[in-house]
């Protein structure tokens, strides 16, 4: 009886949380849509808020937000050649007020200019056409206008301008966000790697006081943006997320930013991203101030050595390091010792493609991690193996069974030898199989894939259920299709949800499941979504940003 009420609309508060939790899910949303006007007026939101990251072909949503310009500004457009024609005479919905998040530089690079080609330009003959780089800001500049004025409020916003270009563009904007200080007041998840535009930044310190996660990045030291920075900083009353990535002026300065804030009994989570520790010796004074710090994510970081480590040691606290994804030149020794202090909490490790360290050093780190780490959840081990080091991946695996739910494992990359590679491959593929969890959410592979050692592998692990499965295969000959395997043990016995494959032959040429249009309609057929290997493949970075 409830569920029928669900269905036909008359719970509308519980039929808004269930499809809160459908965020993201684009496919599921525009099913909802169709159920009833209910559903759809909870889902339109939804899929609104941030069309700028759906991963799709189709670029004529901005045709619906040029639907309410008004006269003025539709004239403009039809001055650089567009057919009027080209909007909607009336939409159901007043899209433009749903937006919560923008990416500056996505706006122009990734849409606007495909958008600009997708559709049909009308110019006369003899005038000369409008150049890309004039519409494009044009386009920019009407969008923004038309957000603002449908007084919308931003949560996310990524203030990342990589080229003077981008920040020209956004400079033309300035004024009208300044006048309609509503727009980005409620801001909660604020991204910013500019350095000069100061009058901005000044806008911001003093306007958006609810953020709750911090990302900077700037490319120079500037004592104005250490001092904006520091007023935005002690104006938050809940920043709980703070993220140092590459080229942030001096960690030194930054991380003195956090001691004695107002945030030292707020900020649960910091991600250091790229960043370089070296010559940083406040480690010890600025973590003992944090109170109530939950997670330490240390991703592709530089200077891992013998005085980081011992900076770490000496606080008092526990180092709560949940994420520890290696690269560069790096002390084995050293990172031992941090795993040992931290080993109870790491959930996610990984050794990058530009990892150095001696096949001894690797050997130790990676018996170390199986020692001290009983939780790992995410496991990404990318090139670094061979055919000693591989053991300890195994064991790392098989104790971890109980919470292992993503795991990536590439044979290729830093391999020079192909024969290497070809033996490693067969070790992972006749021995992989048997230590699967029974549930994976994730499970990325580059191999030299040999069909026998690959059924094994696929019989040995019939059992584990996969939603996301990666593979790249790096064929050494012709004729070894691993597609008719994949059918037999995990399409008809629907193991698997999703599902990309990548193959680069001999020759050079590559081949993506995604493209084979009758491969794919099969798959279907049994409710298994293909994708490009792309599209599927997770990001280090996003995967921990988006955890915590």
């Amino acid at each position: 009886m409830t569920c029928s009420k669900v269905f036909s609309g008359d719970l509308p508060e519980l039929i808004d949380e269930i499809i809160q939790f459908l965020r993201n899910d684009y496919k599921t949303l525009h099913s909802c849509i169709l159920v009833n006007r209910l559903w759809c007026r909870i889902a339109i939101p939804l899929l609104w808020e941030d069309p700028f990251s759906i991963p799709s072909r189709n670029y004529h949503f901005i045709e619906i937000y040029l639907h309410n310009l008004n006269d003025d500004d539709k004239k403009k457009l039809n001055e650089c050649g567009f057919n009027s024609n080209l909007f909607p005479t009336n939409t159901l919905f007043d899209y433009p007020s749903f937006i919560k998040c923008l990416r500056i530089s996505y706006i122009v690079d990734l849409f606007i200019k495909k958008w600009f080609h997708s559709v049909r330009i009308l110019t006369k003959e003899h005038e000369q056409p409008f150049s890309y780089t004039l519409i494009s800001k044009l386009i920019y500049n009407l969008l923004f206008k038309i957000f603002i004025e449908s007084g919308a409020t931003l949560h996310n916003f990524d203030f990342s301008i990589n080229l003077d270009e981008d920040n020209n563009y956004f400079n033309n904007e300035l004024e009208l966000v300044l006048q309609y200080p509503n727009f980005i007041c409620n801001i909660r998840n604020l991204k910013l790697n500019v350095t000069k535009n100061y009058h901005f930044f000044k806008f911001l310190c003093s306007n958006c006081k609810s953020i709750i996660s911090l990302q900077i990045q700037f490319r120079s030291f500037s004592h104005i943006n250490e001092e904006y920075l520091s007023q935005m900083i002690n104006f938050q009353q809940n920043l709980k997320k703070f993220i140092l990535c590459y080229k942030t002026f001096p960690l030194h300065h930054s991380l003195l930013l956090l001691k004695d804030s107002n945030c030292s009994n707020t900020l649960r989570t910091i991600i250091f991203y790229l960043v370089d520790f070296k010559n940083i010796v406040i480690l010890k004074e600025v973590f003992e101030q944090l109170n109530v710090l939950e997670s330490i994510h240390i991703i592709y970081c530089h200077s891992l050595n013998h005085y980081f480590a011992q900076q770490i040691i000496s606080i008092t606290k526990p180092f709560k390091l949940k994420s520890l994804f290696l690269s560069g030149l790096l002390h084995a020794d050293s990172l031992e010792v941090l795993l040992q202090k931290s080993g109870d909490y790491l959930e996610n490790f990984g050794f990058g493609i530009g990892l150095r360290l001696s096949n001894a050093s690797k050997q130790q780190l990676l018996e170390s991690v199986v020692n001290y780490c009983r939780n790992i959840k995410f496991l990404d081990i990318a090139g670094q193996l061979n055919n000693q080091n591989i053991c300890p991946v195994f064991n790392l695996i098989n104790n971890n069974q109980q919470n292992l739910n993503y795991l990536s494992i590439d044979a290729v990359h830093n391999n020079s030898q192909q024969r290497n590679i070809i033996e490693l491959s067969s070790i992972i593929l006749l021995n992989l199989g048997q230590i699967l969890p029974l549930k994976l959410e994730y499970l990325n592979l580059k191999l030299i894939i040999n069909t026998n050692e690959f059924e094994i592998f696929l019989k040995n692990s019939q059992n584990t259920f996969i939603k996301k499965l990666l593979i790249r295969n790096y064929m050494e000959k012709q004729g070894e299709n691993i597609l008719p395997y994949i059918k037999e043990y995990y399409m008809k016995r629907k193991r698997i949800k999703w599902l990309a494959i990548e193959v680069f032959f001999p020759s050079g040429r590559s081949e993506e499941l995604f493209f084979l249009k009758d491969e794919v309609k099969e798959f279907e057929s049994y409710n298994i979504k293909i994708l490009k290997h792309n599209n599927l493949h997770i990001n280090v970075y996003d995967f921990i940003e988006e955890i915590d």
